[in-house]
C-alpha cells in the first residue's frame, strides 16, 4: 500500500505546473478578448507561461521515455510531476530559456533531467530518450501553427494570432537547436549510443560547453542569418509570415512601447 501510494504521488501533477497552466489559460483569454488594458502585457504573460509549460513537457518527455526504457528512478526525483523546481538544473531548464526569450526571441534548449543510463539497455532506447524532448517542441509547434496551416484564422483576434506566431517561432528554434548533433544537446544524445567508446570518451569533456559554442556561433551575423532563414522557411511552410512573428515579438516586448506598423497590420 505504501509503495503504491508513493508511486502515485511521484506521478501526481504538481500544483506549481497547474498554476503555470492556469496563468497560460487566463492570459490567453485576456489576449483573445482584449481584456487587458495593455495588450502587450497579456501577450508577454501568455507567451512566457506557455513557453514554461512547453519546457516542463520537454523535460517530462525525457523522463517518461526513460521510465518506460528501464530507469525507474525518475519518479523518485520528481520528474514525472511536471514541477519545474524538480529539475536537476532549474537555471538551465527554466530561468535561462525565459531570459533568452525576453532578450533575443530564441527558444533556448535547456537541460536537464538526470537519467541513470546504466539502467537502460539498447541503443535505440537511449536515442529515443534524447529525441523525446525536442519532439515535444515539434508537437507544440504543430499545435501552435494549426490555425495557420488549417486556414482557420477567421475570427482569431490579431493580437492572439501574433502571440501564437511568436510562440511557434520559439518552439521551432528550440527544436532545431536541440536536434543539432553538438555535445551537450539532445541531438548529440541521439547519435551518441551509435558512436564508438573512443569517440564518446574524447567528446565527453566538451559537452558542458556545447550550448555556449552554439550561441557563440549564432552571434556571427552570417551564421545567424542562415539560421533564421531556415526558421523562416519552416514557419512559412506552416503558414506563418515574417510579419506575424515580428509583430508577435514586438507585442511581447511591451516595455518598448507600441509598434505603429504592427498596430496597423490586418
Amino acid at each position: 500500500m505504501t509503495t503504491a501510494t508513493s508511486r502515485h504521488s511521484e506521478r501526481r501533477i504538481s500544483p506549481v505546473f497547474l498554476g503555470i497552466l492556469a496563468v497560460t489559460a487566463v492570459t490567453g483569454w485576456a489576449t483573445w478578448t482584449g481584456f487587458a488594458e495593455q495588450p502587450g502585457v497579456a501577450v508577454f504573460l501568455f507567451v512566457t507561461a506557455a513557453w514554461i509549460v512547453s519546457l516542463c513537457l520537454h523535460e517530462y518527455a525525457h523522463a517518461r521515455t526513460a521510465l518506460h526504457s528501464g530507469d525507474i528512478s525518475v519518479g523518485a526525483k520528481g520528474y514525472l510531476t511536471l514541477n519545474p523546481l524538480k529539475y536537476t538544473h532549474a537555471l538551465l531548464s527554466i530561468v535561462l530559456p525565459v531570459i533568452f526569450v525576453i532578450m533575443g526571441g530564441i527558444g533556448l534548449p535547456g537541460g536537464a533531467v538526470f537519467i541513470e543510463r546504466g539502467r537502460i539497455q539498447g541503443r535505440w532506447r537511449h536515442s529515443l530518450i534524447s529525441a523525446a524532448g525536442p519532439l515535444t517542441n515539434v508537437l507544440f509547434a504543430v499545435v501552435c501553427t494549426a490555425p495557420f496551416w488549417l486556414d482557420a484564422l477567421d475570427g482569431v483576434p490579431t493580437d492572439f494570432r501574433f502571440a501564437l506566431a511568436f510562440l511557434a517561432l520559439l518552439q521551432v528554434t528550440a527544436a532545431l537547436l536541440n536536434f543539432l548533433p553538438v555535445p551537450g544537446l539532445d541531438g548529440y544524445g541521439v547519435i551518441e549510443p551509435w558512436l564508438s567508446y573512443g569517440v564518446r570518451r574524447q567528446v565527453e569533456p566538451f559537452a558542458p560547453f556545447g550550448l555556449l559554442f552554439v550561441f557563440a556561433l549564432l552571434w556571427l551575423p552570417a551564421v545567424n542569418g542562415v539560421f533564421f532563414d531556415v526558421i523562416d522557411t519552416i514557419l512559412k511552410s506552416l503558414g506563418i509570415s515574417d510579419v506575424e512573428t515580428y509583430c508577435g515579438q514586438e507585442l511581447y516586448r511591451f516595455w518598448q512601447g507600441s509598434n505603429e506598423f504592427c498596430s496597423a497590420a490586418p
